[in-house]
């Protein structure tokens, strides 16, 4: 009885420690849990639909979670284009949405899983709308070998009458200052890689989304200060929710 209760007892406190980073954006009909991975990774799920974005960091990370519906993949640099994670997953019953890139670089066995977008494309699966949005680095000319205009994909998803931002590697670009109507936000903010929290900020208070989840910020000088960003934010607009959550493992 006594190791019932003791295996009981661990079970419930690792379920306890994996929903400490779970949120709910409660829609129209229901609610997405959004689950912060790793970096630029996230897995979304609404109702029976399970999405996963850029997974990354192997299958740890994605232990006790369903497998993907749909896996999303913003570009082909390492930490967003992982096969050494896709590997370990289950995707026997995966739709992939990639830009054009990706599908270039991918292996073999996965390309008949693939639908491509390209920017401004957009799709319906699972009751969900898709679309890919331009994310790079500025100045557009000459064009950033990091991130250029085209390769990559941000994607807006509209789930229910919720529509939620992914903004991929991007500068503070003027395609992302002009989105309207965003629910939630996953805005990246690393240097040399992406933008300062200054840009990331100066975004955000542009378009104005209802919640904002600072991610992908480590670069190659350490973490960027996401609760200045914060901070920025909320000076100048309080009613945007700026969720500060762990996207790294301690130590």
């Amino acid at each position: 009885m006594k190791a019932i209760f003791t295996l009981l007892f661990l079970f419930s406190f690792k379920f306890l420690m994996l929903s400490q980073n779970v949120s709910v954006l409660n829609t129209k009909n229901g609610s997405v849990q959004i689950q912060p991975i790793l970096h630029g990774s996230l897995v979304l799920t609404y109702q029976n639909t399970t999405i996963y974005i850029d997974p990354y960091g192997g299958e740890k990370n994605y232990e006790n979670i369903k497998s993907p519906d749909i896996i999303l993949i913003t570009d082909i640099h390492r930490d967003h284009l992982d096969e050494t994670t896709l590997d370990s997953i289950d995707t026997s019953k995966t739709i992939f949405i990639t830009p054009q890139a990706v599908y270039d670089q991918i292996s073999e066995k996965y390309k008949s899983k693939i639908t491509v977008l390209n920017n401004g494309q957009g799709v319906h699966r699972f009751d969900i709308f898709i679309e890919a949005l331009p994310m790079y680095n500025l100045p557009e000319n000459p064009p950033s070998k990091k991130h250029p205009k085209g390769r990559g994909n941000g994607y807006i998803l509209t789930i229910d009458n919720a529509k939620i931002y992914i903004s991929g590697d991007t500068e503070d670009i003027i395609e992302m200052r002009n989105l309207q109507n965003i629910d939630v936000a996953f805005v990246c903010m690393n240097l040399p890689y992406t933008m300062t929290i200054e840009q990331a900020a100066s975004a955000v208070l542009a378009f104005q989304p209802k919640i904002v989840y600072p991610y992908h910020y480590r670069g190659s000088d350490g973490f960027s200060n996401i609760e200045a960003f914060k901070k920025m934010v909320n000076d100048q607009n309080k009613n945007i929710e700026v969720r500060l959550s762990d996207w790294y493992p301690k130590g």
